[in-house]
């Protein structure tokens, strides 16, 4: 029921309370609320996302943590590990020890990148390289890294530190501390997200759009159950990178 103010004599409706308290509470979500996937809006979630340059199944994860980027407030910081420190000292078989020995280059060279000029070249370096290695189908070698280098402004020279094995110990100690959460049983991808780390997820292809933002909203609620350990079926395709 409307009211009379008493010095004007008009009466009040309470529209403009009715509107001011709607306004308030518009305001008071956009900045409180949160949104469907439990992140409260105008907040950034980092993934720190550890990879080795040489495997494909940990490229193809990369392409769609940042493909989440474009509809999700995250973002993703990468971070060097090493298949080759991964799997030092363990008895494998000559091929392998072959692969595992073509493989310390590159990681060296990626962690370089990060040591001189930043994360952000890193992640740079890491998308140049991976387009050659991968979509690109190019040779493992010192020619490629030098490519990729060129790709981004860098100086082809630092293609040096993949002989030298100078950094090996700081590459020992980014890879570790991706690895130490998840355990040595697991290989490349690891992603560390608000406290809780895992090994994965496997994709061939990488999901794209709206499937990758679902994707990693259901990731991250089933990793975020402390007792969880493996979801798993049988992998039926090799990499796809469209």
């Amino acid at each position: 029921m409307a009211k009379q103010d008493k010095r004007t004599g008009k009466r009040k409706t309470g529209s403009t309370k009715t509107a001011s308290t709607k306004e308030k509470s518009k305001k008071k979500n956009a900045a409180g609320g949160a949104s469907s996937n439990g992140q409260r809006p105008g907040t950034v979630t980092t993934v720190d996302f550890w990879f080795d340059p040489t495997c494909p199944w940990a490229w193809m994860a990369s392409r769609w943590m940042l493909e989440v980027e474009k509809l999700r407030p995250v973002k993703t910081v990468f971070h060097v590990m090493s298949l080759s420190v991964l799997h030092s000292g363990r008895d494998l078989d000559p091929s392998h020890q072959r692969s595992m020995d073509l493989r310390w280059a590159p990681a060296r060279v990626a962690l370089a990148v990060e040591e001189h000029y930043g994360q952000e070249q890193l992640s740079a370096f890491y998308t140049a390289l991976g387009t050659r290695l991968f979509p690109g189908d190019e040779e493992l070698g010192r020619s490629v890294l030098e490519g990729a280098l060129s790709d981004v402004g860098l100086p082809p020279e630092l293609a040096d530190a993949g002989d030298t094995g100078d950094n090996d110990d700081a590459l020992r100690a980014s890879h570790h501390a991706g690895m130490e959460p998840v355990g040595l049983d697991v290989g490349t991808s690891v992603i560390h997200v608000n406290g809780i780390a895992f090994f994965g997820p496997v994709f061939t292809p990488a999901p794209k759009g709206e499937d990758a933002a679902t994707v990693f909203d259901g990731v991250l609620k089933i990793a975020s159950y402390p007792h969880f350990y493996e979801l798993r079926r049988t992998r039926t395709l090799g990499p796809i990178f469209s």
